[in-house]
């Protein structure tokens, strides 16, 4: 085969790959029939009975499973559900949970959703539905329901006590990238004769492959073929009486010696975080939130808990943008929406403000790609649109010749206080050493080693968070060469600048590209940055701060004029210089050391630090404590310690 064909060949399975991964979603309209029900035009079938559809998620789904007995006194309790709708099954889980004395301690809900609903129909709808308590929840589940953007969403209610994980997508794909340890399952799409996805075999097996052992399943559904498709698939089926004006209804039990043994975390851990940055803080947030007590080992505590970006004013939390909404982009979407959900939960100093990222266009011919890339993704306005200049000017204060692509999700975090706040919270110890070794132990799990030996601290698990530093520790218990992602991290200095806000305005929001401009702080926009490969932080030079007003020039014109004023001292340099660790794919590294029990990586964030942390948290979260993982397994896998 000539060189040619080969590369055509190549770049023909890039392309179909690519296109699998940003299939765009079709959302749900709230539309009703002429009984009032709601109605799917695109199925030709209702989303819940004429009668009470809170009664039948009892008497189906949850007596069908044997809840809220099955659930009570233990840890924890997992229940996937193939299809959310308007969400009746949820809200009737939450009841029957809420009102046993003795529930689960937590509830986990893994539900699948081809055709969400916007958050505004949700709304409208419950607000028409239910009343009470339950219409109180109903509102609190739409105030959280995500954005219909494709991939994997984490609701938290009840103080995180129960979680609801949302995979917007066909199911057909999104049962093969969820990862959860199932109990119960309730099977609830719409009709086989109309979505025969929802129940075929293929389905079932993936099902399977969640299920723990003992797992039931129940549906209204009594279809023959959907019957036999459960029974070869490994589940033990037997007809029941159904609800309302069905007759029958199906439960299932599954085989014995099928399904996932797990055991569960029992008590509080102790763990140990190296590191004090940006990474350790979405991890240690995670894990103080579910009741474990953290110890954080850094020597740069020693100037304050937020001594690793001491003098660091703000920094941008974006979304990357790229037509094809590759691995990076779908990362970056999970990574922003969960730093949205995690650090809104602080207070008022550390929490970030959302104000919008708008990427400006610099030519016309940007403006065409743009727009078209924009139309090919058909993503939500909601998440990303096309401003054009008068809509930008409108929204970042400051003139945009040619318009740009608008994020709202943009937020604009506050470094310092934020990781002040994360290492202050009760449940943290930190201590301002230096580890230079790892020792894995029987007793303690782990101990973390001085220069001449001695143990600084010991915990049950340990977590590298120290950027390069997480490679050497690694090396002192393990072979790095196993890990050549790892091994083959660089440093990435950069500095910011800062500068007094006169004699025009700063912008209202923050404007990214190659380089980005912040709203004021204290006074004080920031611009940035520079990246320098294989070295330590460069000073805060004039020559610095002048190539990233350059950057920021040429993003926005209108910004020569002040950007740089004429009566500012030429040595009047502030601002803040620090470096990141980043591996040749730019995509962090999180995950367990294979061959190392108890032992956890998460580095190499690059420049997006506050993109990955809090989405990083949960996913160690949901390793440890057997937790939906709130992200699909094929890009969990792009991150792994490898």
């Amino acid at each position: 085969m000539c060189a040619i064909v080969r590369y055509q060949l190549c770049l023909f399975v890039v392309e179909q790959v690519v296109a699998e991964l940003s299939e765009s979603l079709t959302p749900a309209s709230l539309v009703f029939d002429a009984q009032g029900v709601p109605f799917s035009a695109a199925y030709g079938d209702i989303y819940r009975p004429n009668a009470n559809p809170l009664a039948q998620a009892h008497h189906v789904f949850l007596r069908g499973n044997g809840l809220p007995g099955r659930w009570q006194g233990k840890t924890s309790f997992t229940v996937c559900e193939t299809g959310f709708g308007l969400g009746h099954n949820f809200l009737a889980l939450w009841q029957a949970w809420r009102e046993d004395p003795d529930r689960c301690a937590r509830l986990h809900v893994v539900s699948f959703e081809a055709h969400p609903f916007s958050p505004d129909d949700m709304a409208r709808y419950v607000q028409g539905a239910f009343a009470g308590e339950t219409l109180a929840r109903g509102l609190e589940l739409a105030r959280a329901w995500p954005v219909p953007l494709p991939g994997v969403h984490r609701l938290e209610f009840e103080q995180g006590a129960l979680t609801l994980t949302v995979l917007f997508g066909p199911v057909e794909r999104m049962a093969r990238q969820a990862s959860a340890r199932a109990d119960a399952f309730f099977l609830d799409g719409f009709s086989p004769r109309v979505n025969p996805a929802m129940w075929s075999p293929a389905l079932f097996s993936q099902l399977v492959r969640l299920a723990t052992p003992g797992a039931t399943a129940a549906t209204w559904c009594t279809a023959g073929h959907v019957r036999r498709a459960l029974q070869d698939s490994g589940f033990l089926v037997q007809r029941e009486p159904g609800y309302g004006p069905k007759r029958h209804m199906t439960t299932a039990r599954l085989r014995d010696g099928l399904g996932q043994s797990i055991a569960l975390c029992s008590g509080a851990l102790s763990v140990a975080v190296v590191g004090a940055g940006i990474a350790s803080a979405g991890i240690v947030h995670a894990l103080v939130r579910r009741g474990h007590q953290v110890t954080v080992v850094d020597p740069v505590l020693g100037q304050g808990l937020g001594g690793t970006h001491k003098g660091h004013r703000a920094v941008a939390v974006s979304p990357q943008f790229n037509k094809t909404d590759d691995i990076k982009a779908r990362l970056s979407r999970a990574g922003v929406l969960r730093s949205a959900q995690v650090w809104q939960q602080l207070a008022p100093g550390a929490r970030p403000r959302v104000c919008g990222t708008l990427y400006p266009a610099r030519t016309v011919q940007d403006v065409t790609l743009h727009q078209a890339a924009l139309k090919k993704l058909a993503l939500p306005v909601a998440w990303v649109c096309w401003l054009d200049p008068l809509q930008a000017r409108a929204r970042v204060g400051v003139d945009v010749p040619y318009g740009g692509v608008w994020f709202p999700f943009g937020q604009q975090v506050f470094p310092e206080p934020l990781l002040a706040a994360v290492f202050g919270a009760a449940g943290v110890t930190c201590l301002p050493v230096r580890v230079a070794a790892l020792q894995p132990g029987a007793a303690h799990g782990w101990s973390l080693l001085a220069e001449d030996g001695r143990v600084l601290a010991q915990a049950d698990r340990v977590i590298l968070a120290n950027a390069l530093g997480a490679g050497r520790l690694l090396e002192t218990v393990h072979n790095a060469a196993n890990f050549p992602r790892l091994a083959n991290a660089t440093p990435l200095a950069g500095e910011v600048y800062d500068y007094p806000a006169y004699p025009a305005s700063p912008p209202a929001a923050i404007i990214a590209g190659n380089g980005y401009w912040l709203p004021a702080v204290n006074g004080y926009p920031l611009v940035g940055s520079t990246y320098r490969r294989h070295g330590e932080p460069a000073p805060l030079t004039q020559a610095g701060r002048d190539e990233v007003f350059d950057k920021v020039r040429a993003l926005v014109p209108a910004s020569s004029t002040w950007l740089a004023p004429a009566g500012a001292p030429s040595g009047a340099v502030s601002g803040w210089s620090g470096w990141r660790a980043s591996v040749p794919d730019r995509l962090p590294v999180i995950g367990p050391v294979s061959g190392l029990p108890g032992l956890w990586v998460a580095a190499a964030y690059a420049s997006r630090g506050f993109t990955w942390s809090a989405l990083a948290g949960d996913l160690l979260a949901a390793d440890w404590f057997h937790e939906p993982l709130p992200l699909e397994r094929e890009l969990m896998n792009r991150l792994a310690v490898r």
